[in-house]
């Protein structure tokens, strides 16, 4: 396992990454299993829009360093994007098992995180060059009306959240 970690922490430190859905793009749209505070459940895009915008962010690994810092920030934060009306939802190649730990231990049972098929991977072009199973660090805010305002790419986790909440806020109108 440490090993896997290891290697994983270099390919993404290696690689370079750019946000493949450029902001004004229509979202593809797609369904799957996730898991909030470690329960099973079914998330579709298009239903999750109805409610308000859509936070989208993908990660690599659940439990690799990172991407535990990503979802402690994105944690922290879950309560001001629910007063903004906004849908927090993490993706990562991870199995249902390890998401729901995930969404547990390092989610703090406040917003849900759900599985990236390899469809979802592809249609959203975020895949790792080297590891096409996994998602490079990529965020994006979606308006109810499937369109893309905002996209970030980079593998630190630095800058997602902030960038995230900034662009609710601006779609919302507020200061």
């Amino acid at each position: 396992m440490l090993r896997t970690a290891l290697c994983l922490s270099l390919l993404l430190s290696a690689a370079p990454v750019f946000a493949a859905l450029p902001v004004g793009a229509t979202a593809p749209d797609f369904a799957t299993q996730g898991a909030l505070a470690g329960k099973p459940f079914a998330f579709a895009l298009k239903q999750a829009l109805k409610k308000g915008p859509v936070v989208l962010y993908f990660y690599p690994k659940a439990f690799t360093s990172g991407c535990t810092v990503e979802a402690h920030e994105f944690a922290e934060a879950t309560p001001e994007f629910n007063k903004l009306g906004a849908t927090v939802i993490g993706m990562s190649g991870d199995d249902l098992d390890t998401l729901k730990r995930f969404s547990t231990e390092e989610c703090r049972d406040k917003f849900a995180v759900a599985t990236a098929t390899s469809d979802v991977i592809k249609r959203y072009d975020v895949a790792l060059p080297v590891m096409s199973s996994r998602s490079n660090r990529t965020s994006y805010v979606i308006a109810p009306n499937g369109k893309i305002v905002f996209a970030y790419s980079a593998m630190a986790p630095e800058g997602h959240v902030s960038g995230t909440l900034a662009a609710v806020k601006k779609w919302k109108g507020v200061k």
